[in-house]
């Protein structure tokens, strides 16, 4: 991954804190396919900015 890319990634606490849920939550909803994400090569997830904000601009109506 480019640096650029990296950049456009968040980590499900920041997504946690952007919908006001617990990590945990936004960890479900990845298993569930709700949202998608990418792995890191530690096995981590991390999830597209575009996606999140996008989703957030449909939750808040927008």
């Amino acid at each position: 991954m480019s640096g650029g890319e990296v950049d456009n990634l968040l980590t499900p606490a920041e997504v946690a804190a952007l919908f006001r849920v617990d990590p945990k939550t936004v960890t479900r909803w990845a298993k569930a396919g709700k949202i998608s994400s990418i792995r890191t090569l530690g096995g981590h997830r991390r999830f597209r900015k575009e996606e999140i904000m996008s989703l957030l601009q449909e939750q808040s109506g927008e």
